[in-house]
C-alpha cells in the first residue's frame, strides 16, 4: 500500500471536517466529490449551496455542509472573534465583517478558530502569501513553535533509504534563510510531522555541503549552531549535524564520514540550510528519481491549514485534505 493510501485510511478511521473555501474552483469540487464519496473526511464548502452545486455539474456533493458567509447566522461571532484577535492591530468591525463577507479564506480560517472545522485547505486560486496571512491573522502559531514553516513529504520508488523510500524534506517551501534558531525549530517540528504522519520514528539529520567540521564556512557554522540547539531543545529526538547528504542517508558514507554518530546513513527527515537548496532538492529528487511528492505542508500554526500549488490537480487536493485531517487528529 502506498504512502497516500495509509493515510487516506487513518483519516477514514476518525473523520476530521476540513473546509474548502474555494469553490469556485472546479479542482475543489471534483476533489469534494473523491473525498465525500471515499469517506475521507467530512467537508465545509463555503459559498451559496445552489450555485456551488450549479458550478459542479454532475458531481455528487451529498453529505457536505454548504455554508455562505452572507447568509451565516453566526456571522457575527466571527466578527466579534476577529476584533478581538486583530483590534490591537487597528481591526474594526466593519473591516473585520468585510473580511469575513469578502474572503473566503478568512471565513473558513474563523470556522477552524471557532471548532465548527479541524482544518482547512486552499490555495489552488490564492497565493501561499494570501492563505498563510488569513491563517496566522486568526490562528497564529503553535505555542511549542517558534515559526511556520513548510515540508514536503517524498515518497521515493524503489529505494532502499530513509523510511522505505519515505523522507521529509524541510523547509522546502517557505523559509528563505532561516537563522540558527528558526532552523532548529524547523527540525523540531520536522520530527514531530514525520512522527505524526508517517508513523515510525524520526532521524533527523542537518545538511550542509560539510560533514563534521571537514569544511569550514559561516553557512557550516550556522548548521552546526542550529544542530546543537535543536538538540537542547528535545533531547529525546534521534537528530545531528552537521552532514553532507551521503552522510545523512547512505550506511556506508555515515559510517566512514561520521563514525561515531548513530544518525548518520539513517536519516529520514532531512532539514536543509535555505530554502534554495531544500527547493532544489525535493525537484531533483521529484524529476530524476521520479518520486511523489505531497506538499507544501505547512507546520506551526496552531490548527492545521494547508497550501495547495496553484498548479494542483483535483487529486492533489484530495491527498492535501487526507494529511490535513490526520495532522487535524495528531493535534488533539
Amino acid at each position: 500500500m502506498g504512502f497516500i493510501e495509509e493515510v487516506k485510511n487513518k483519516a477514514k478511521a476518525n473523520l476530521q471536517t476540513i473546509v474548502l473555501p474555494e469553490t469556485n474552483d472546479i479542482r475543489t469540487l471534483q476533489a469534494a466529490h473523491t473525498i465525500l464519496k471515499e469517506k475521507i473526511a467530512n467537508l465545509i464548502l463555503i459559498g451559496d449551496e445552489a450555485q456551488i452545486k450549479q458550478e459542479a455539474k454532475d458531481l455528487n456533493l451529498e453529505g457536505a455542509t454548504f455554508i455562505n458567509p452572507q447568509s451565516c447566522d453566526e456571522l457575527e461571532n466571527y466578527v466579534e472573534l476577529f476584533v478581538k484577535l486583530r483590534g490591537h492591530k487597528g481591526l474594526s468591525e466593519k473591516s473585520a465583517r468585510a473580511m469575513l463577507l469578502e474572503n473566503p479564506l478568512y471565513f473558513g480560517v474563523a470556522l477552524v478558530k471557532s471548532k465548527k472545522a479541524d482544518g482547512m485547505v486552499a490555495g489552488a486560486i490564492n497565493s501561499t502569501a494570501d492563505v498563510l496571512r488569513a491563517s496566522l491573522q486568526i490562528l497564529g502559531t503553535k505555542k511549542t513553535s517558534k515559526l511556520v514553516s513548510a515540508f514536503f513529504i517524498m515518497v521515493v520508488p524503489n529505494c532502499e533509504y530513509g523510511e522505505n523510500g519515505v523522507f521529509i524534506f524541510s523547509d522546502s517551501g517557505l523559509v528563505q534563510n532561516p537563522n540558527a534558531e528558526e532552523l532548529a525549530s524547523i527540525a523540531i517540528d520536522s520530527a514531530y510531522s514525520f512522527k505524526a504522519l508517517v508513523g515510525a520514528e524520526p532521524v533527523v539529520a542537518m545538511l550542509s555541503h560539510s560533514t563534521k567540521g571537514s569544511a569550514k564556512h559561516p553557512d557550516v557554522d550556522k548548521v552546526i549552531e542550529a544542530t546543537a540547539l535543536a538538540k537542547a531543545l528535545d533531547s529525546s529526538i534521534a537528530l545531528d549535524g552537521e552532514f553532507q547528504l551521503d552522510a545523512a542517508i547512505v550506511p556506508s558514507v555515515g559510517a566512514s564520514k561520521a563514525p561515531q554518530s548513530t544518525c548518520a546513513g539513517k536519516a529520514n527527515v532531512l532539514v536543509f540550510p535555505d530554502l534554495d537548496a531544500g527547493n532544489i532538492g525535493y525537484k531533483l529528487v521529484q524529476r530524476l528519481a521520479k518520486a511523489e511528492a505531497y506538499g507544501p505542508i505547512t507546520q506551526g500554526i496552531s490548527a492545521p491549514v494547508n497550501d495547495l500549488s496553484r498548479g494542483c490537480s483535483a487529486e492533489d487536493i484530495v491527498g492535501v485534505v487526507a494529511i490535513t485531517a490526520l495532522q487535524a487528529q495528531q493535534q488533539k
